[in-house]
């Protein structure tokens, strides 16, 4: 039996957070105000709430958050139209497309309209591309997240095995990238693995992103595993059964209070970063 570590994901948000006020504060000097443009499509619940954290977030730190609230039946057409004229706003310094939009819209389309420079939530096929070739672009927010967790805590990544369930294109198959570039072994799991729980018991550090209750259970896993749980369903839990971990695992990210707070943190730090590169023409294409 060991006792699992909680790997505290509001501690490392604080902490992103106070080392941008600097930052800020140079840009405020030079009249620039960071601005993250966050635009919702329709009238989903759980989305506004999304939108109105990340929007309060921005503002609690000085960064300007500018609201764009669309219709249900705006049209795939009309939407790029929009992100086109964010793109040319040089007072916009991020575009966030909150996630997912009405079915009638083409969701790649309108994510890869945006300019590779103001994508601070990864979701471009080129951000994509680039961070997985391990060049410069903003990784998607919660595998940056999940990756400055494993950092802070110095959890050794090189040499380990990593199993991610999941394959998300803005969650599973980024963060694989980003391990793969740490030189991590990964395997990818999804719905049509068979033996799934014969492959974690293998795993070093488990990403659990599959978007079901609790579906990870504690005697999957090995002993001393490290896990971390990307899952956010009904009723506050994560995708991994967290009481059956105890005296498994050696650390583990909580839900809520792990994943979710970092993943926040560093939307606010791309935005950041991207303000500070466009006010000098850095961005390397």
């Amino acid at each position: 039996m060991i006792d699992k570590i909680l790997l505290n994901g509001k501690d490392i948000s604080s902490d992103i957070k106070k080392d941008l006020q600097g930052k800020i504060s140079n840009l405020y000097k030079n009249n620039i105000i960071p601005c993250l443009a966050t635009i919702l499509v329709g009238n989903d619940a759980s989305s506004e709430t999304y939108v109105r954290m990340k929007g309060k977030a921005c503002e609690k730190i000085g960064i300007k958050s500018k609201k764009i609230h669309l219709p249900e039946n705006i049209t795939t057409r009309d939407l790029t139209d929009l992100i086109g004229k964010l793109n040319n706003d040089s007072n916009v310094h991020g575009i966030l497309l909150q996630h997912p939009v009405p079915s009638h819209i083409d969701e790649r389309i309108t994510f890869d309209t945006i300019n590779i420079e103001k994508d601070v939530d990864g979701v471009t096929s080129w951000g994509y591309g680039r961070t997985a070739l391990n060049l410069d672009a903003y990784p998607s927010c919660t595998p940056a997240g999940i990756m400055k967790i494993l950092d802070t805590y110095n959890i050794k990544v090189e040499g380990k095995h990593a199993a991610v369930v999941g394959r998300s294109p803005i969650l599973g198959k980024p963060v694989s990238n980003l391990l793969l570039n740490k030189n991590a072994t990964v395997t990818i799991c999804h719905s049509y693995t068979e033996n799934i729980d014969k492959i974690l018991k293998q795993a070093d550090i488990i990403i659990a992103a599959v978007g079901k209750p609790k579906f990870i259970k504690g005697e999957w896993l090995k002993t001393g595993a490290i896990v971390i749980d990307a899952g956010y369903n009904k009723g506050n839990v994560g995708d991994v059964d967290f009481e059956s971990c105890d005296g498994i695992v050696k650390a583990i990210t909580p839900v809520p209070g792990g994943v979710g707070p970092v993943t926040i943190a560093m939307l606010l730090k791309h935005t950041v970063e991207a303000a500070e590169k466009q006010s000098l023409n850095l961005f390397n294409r």
